[in-house]
């Protein structure tokens, strides 16, 4: 498989460690498998921006801690 440089849009898995919470919690607690949650995690797959908010609240989180920046500090 080709490697990709393509930065990660999403940052389930920093805030999971941050929260000290696994995959398979928060696949329960919004309702997917944690085949769906573990893709999340590696930004195999996205998240809908209504599945996002879910897992927000489940965390207890702004849904914009799970995004990576679009445009980071330099580019502006």
């Amino acid at each position: 498989m080709a490697q990709t440089n393509k930065k990660p849009l999403n940052r389930i898995k920093v805030v999971l460690v941050e929260k000290d919470k696994t995959n398979k919690w928060l696949a329960k607690q919004v309702k997917k498998t944690p085949v769906t949650v573990s893709k999340w995690c590696t930004n195999s797959i996205q998240p809908s921006l209504e599945t996002l908010s879910e897992i927000a609240r489940a965390l207890g989180v702004d849904i914009r801690d799970l995004l990576n920046p679009s445009i980071s500090g330099n580019e502006r």
